[in-house]
Order: C-alpha cells, then structure tokens, then sequence
C-alpha cells in the first residue's frame, strides 16, 4: 500500500491527535518528522533522536528539538489497507514517544503486547 506523502503525514496527525492529554502535555520541543527510508543498512519503521525526558537535568536547556522519524515505505510495505498503515503509524509513534519518556526496549515490547493482547479481545 502506497499512499502521497501528505496523506500519509494526515494519518500521523490523526494519530497524534488521539494520544492521552496527559501524555501530550509532558512532551516537548519534539519534532516529528516523516522520511521515505531508514538510514542504508538500518532496518526501521520509526527512530527517536534526543535525550530521553527521564535523563534530563537541571542542564537540560537551550538544546535543538528531539526528533521523531518514521520512515514512511517500511512501514507501507507491511500494509494492505490505509487503516493498517493508521494503524502501524500509530503503532511506531507510541514506540518512540515512549523512548522520549525514557523506556527501553523490552519495556515498550511488554507494553505493546499488552495494547495488542487487549486489541484482539473481543
């Protein structure tokens, strides 16, 4: 499934817009942005760049935006449908604004196969 770039950038405020309030508020200075691929050789859906919110200081000030990326035809190609690309678009956000708040990997794979245990739930 391919969709324009600005169709799929829709789907990425889509997704944001129905991120908790009380999590929307504690991010800031994050940019977000949408690219085609992953850096050659790397493997990625999406990519969080910056010092996670848990790790800064007092000394944390006056820096550049965090960054998030999410590399639009990886994630396409694991989709058939426009719902399933909202879908994992969503998917790889929380992934990385968890990164933002400080989890690390094996946090955020428990907390995603929780979200998709409940999902399956009839």
């Amino acid at each position: 499934m391919q969709l324009d770039k600005e169709r799929f950038r829709q789907l990425v405020e889509e997704v944001l817009k129905n991120i908790p309030t009380r999590y929307l508020k504690q991010i800031k200075n994050v940019a977000i942005l949408v690219e085609d691929y992953p850096p050659p050789g790397q493997n990625l859906l999406g990519l969080y760049h910056g010092v996670p919110l848990k790790h800064r200081g007092s000394y944390y000030g006056n820096v550049p935006p965090d960054v998030i990326v999410l590399y639009k035809i990886p994630i396409e190609s694991l989709c058939q449908t426009e719902d399933q690309v909202r879908d994992k678009i969503e998917e790889v956000l929380l992934h990385e604004i968890g990164h933002y708040f400080g989890m690390n990997e094996k946090e955020l794979r428990e907390i995603e196969a929780l979200r998709t245990k409940r999902e399956k739930k009839p």
